[in-house]
């Protein structure tokens, strides 16, 4: 039996047909960054961890804590800011890979800190753009992280783009503003 025969396709008042939704304006919506925290560095020291960095990236000290462009992410270790360039043009025609989030994860997640999938990975945590680069900071400082990235946000016109190529966006990568308020709703089915 198909599941639209067995779920009555076709029957819009069946309970199991309704789902809830929101809907905000593109230009009423603001993705901030996912950022990333790293908890150790692969058994290498930060400057060895760093020299390992600059081998693959270019790699600028300094710079600020919120990237300013595409292509950018902000690093802090041992209590500096770096800035790394993520060469976003090499991936251009490639909706996901070109994404700052993949970047980062291809370049530097993977190869130099051995993060496989960031979903399950147990070394990786999340902290949300409106939590600001303060917490970055504060992880790293109270050896929670051994490494914070700050990264670039999706773009709404990025966002849709995946959208209409029917593809889905790499794990925490979005974080949107504004934010619905939280509540308990329940349907009985």
């Amino acid at each position: 039996m198909r599941a639209h025969q067995r779920f009555g396709a076709g029957d819009n008042a069946a309970e199991h047909a309704w789902f809830l939704a929101v809907a905000f304006p593109d230009d009423q919506t603001q993705i901030l960054p996912y950022n990333r925290l790293i908890k150790d560095l692969q058994g290498r020291s930060p400057a060895q961890f760093l020299d390992a960095l600059r081998a693959a990236c270019t790699v600028r000290d300094g710079g600020p804590a919120t990237p300013v462009r595409k292509g950018e992410c902000a690093m802090f270790l041992d209590g500096h800011w770096y800035t790394i360039d993520l060469e976003a043009e090499a991936h251009a025609g490639d909706p996901i890979k070109s994404l700052d989030v993949s970047l980062l994860h291809d370049a530097v997640l993977a190869p130099l800190l051995g993060v496989g999938d960031e979903r399950t990975d147990k070394r990786i945590d999340f902290v949300g753009g409106i939590r600001g680069t303060k917490e970055l900071e504060g992880a790293v400082a109270s050896g929670r992280a051994a490494v914070a990235f700050s990264i670039y946000p999706v773009t709404v016109p990025e966002l849709m783009a995946i959208a209409d190529a029917g593809s889905i966006m790499p794990p925490k990568s979005t974080w949107f503003e504004p934010k619905l308020r939280d509540g308990l709703l329940s349907h009985a089915i």
